[in-house]
């Protein structure tokens, strides 16, 4: 079973970048595609990304596409997530998930779930 630890949420003024880190640990990554998902309070848990388990495909949700990037390092078995140009609307508690299978954008599809590191964005 794999377990998900995700690191590098703070604060940052409006403009600014962050870069979140997913580890896995109990199991390869590779094995898995990988999502990024985030919630602010009062709202769903929302698609972010996604990159697919070799690393071939990269998909983002309209709201984030040209300023977030996914990248993934299978022989360190981590994940990130950089985002450039931040928003006060990118303000969430920021989660990332693995599943077999090719990217998904809906949370049901994931099997294994980090525990979350909160973004602020401050205007």
């Amino acid at each position: 079973q794999v377990q998900l630890q995700e690191s590098g949420g703070g604060l940052v003024q409006a403009g600014g970048s962050l870069r979140l880190s997913c580890v896995g640990s109990g199991g390869t990554l590779r094995d898995y595609s990988m999502g990024w998902f985030r919630q602010a309070p009062g709202k769903a848990r929302e698609f972010v990304g996604g990159v697919t388990w070799e690393g071939g495909t990269i998909s983002y949700a309209d709201s984030v596409q040209g300023r977030f990037t996914i990248s993934r390092n299978n022989a360190e078995n981590t994940v990130h997530l950089k985002m450039d140009s931040l928003k006060p609307e990118d303000t969430a508690v920021y989660y990332c998930a693995a599943r077999t299978g090719p990217v998904q954008s809906v949370t049901i599809a994931y099997e294994f779930w980090g525990q979350g590191t909160q973004v602020t964005v401050s205007s």
